[in-house]
């Protein structure tokens, strides 16, 4: 990266500048009410105006709501832009934070052109630096297909959080049970957490059940589930706090171990661990926060996670990093959410 800023490569500014190929990757994130938010691509494609010429590629990579291309094309024609003489596609990013960059070569691609020809100049581009194979369709279902990939594996988590409530119910060991249930050679149940994180899989559902109303019955169900085992987390550590006080006489000390999203990376963006970590010290708990990949979180301390293993009375794990798989818990309530005292 370096190398590339130094070489004059790679230029950084805060406005369009003239190009061939004009990449739109802002955030759509969700408003009130769950809604879709696609102002920042309505104002980038705006701001893009005065630089577009004929021949020219424009590819959103955002993830947007199933016509948000074809909506791109009605906004430049408004603004007097002949959309039939620009390269035109949807084509969304597919890569997992704390591997971006080897991904961003190795993934596969998807393609959605607004016409075949489009489509067919963009995916050109892409093979100047893409090793995996890339898909050629139309804009509307290359959006959908983002969407699904996301809204799949939110159900999937929705139905593991699910047996994690279940498994509790019934005294079931949850982690037994998945390893054994897996066994099956057609059965992949994931691990559960304590919610789902991310600016991904927790948000792009909304844009299909938004669109699809009571049509999006399942998607919706899985949203909602994994919303409520945030919610079921709390409850869980409230009851041992509560059960600790009666017994000590004394209110507990908590390590909540870990705040980022999923496991070994530092993105905090609509992470549950993070949120639970928050409700609680709203409560005036006292809460020992641990994040090994970050410094610092807002005005939450973050301490070493030995130390707060050595500190605390009761341990919750929210987030299997690795650096907590082999911590020694003797003589420690421990309440793992996230299967790290079972790997």
């Amino acid at each position: 990266m370096r190398g590339a800023v130094q070489s004059g490569l790679l230029k950084t500014d805060t406005r369009p500048s003239s190009a061939d190929i004009f990449i739109i990757t802002v955030p759509t994130p969700i408003s009130r009410g769950n809604k879709p938010d696609v102002s920042y691509i309505i104002s980038a494609t705006e701001s893009l105006v005065p630089y577009l010429k004929a021949g020219d590629m424009l590819i959103l990579e955002s993830t947007s709501p199933v016509g948000t291309t074809e909506r791109v094309c009605e906004i430049l024609e408004k603004e007097g832009i002949d959309t039939g003489s620009l390269h035109i596609a949807y084509c969304p990013e597919r890569v997992l934070p704390g591997n971006i960059m080897k991904e961003l070569v190795e993934n596969d691609r998807i393609i959605g052109g607004i016409t075949e020809k489009a489509a067919v100049e963009v995916k050109k581009f892409y093979e100047t630096f893409v090793a995996g194979e890339i898909f050629l369709t139309d804009a509307r279902t290359a959006e959908m297909v983002k969407l699904v990939e996301n809204s799949f594996r939110d159900v999937n988590i929705a139905f593991a959080n699910e047996l994690s409530i279940l498994c509790d119910s019934f005294k079931v060991d949850l982690w037994e049970l998945i390893r054994l249930a897996n066994k099956h050679p057609r059965v992949n149940v994931l691990n559960p957490g304590c919610g789902v994180g991310g600016h991904c899989i927790a948000i792009d559902p909304w844009f299909l059940i938004d669109a699809g109303g009571d049509e999006a019955e399942l998607i919706r169900a899985a949203r909602m589930r994994n919303l409520y085992k945030t919610e079921w987390v709390i409850e869980k550590i409230k009851n041992q706090i509560l059960l600790f006080e009666r017994e000590h006489k004394r209110a507990p000390k908590i390590a909540c171990m870990g705040l980022s999203y999923k496991s070994d990376i530092d993105d905090l963006r609509e992470s549950p661990a993070l949120f639970i970590t928050k409700r609680l010290l709203k409560d005036n708990h006292h809460i020992i926060a641990v994040e090994p990949n970050v410094r610092k979180v807002g005005d939450i301390a973050i301490v070493d996670y030995r130390e707060a293993v050595e500190r605390a009375d009761i341990i919750v794990f929210l987030v299997a990093h690795r650096e907590f798989r082999d911590l020694t818990l003797h003589d420690k309530i421990v309440l793992d959410f996230c299967g790290v005292t079972e790997r």
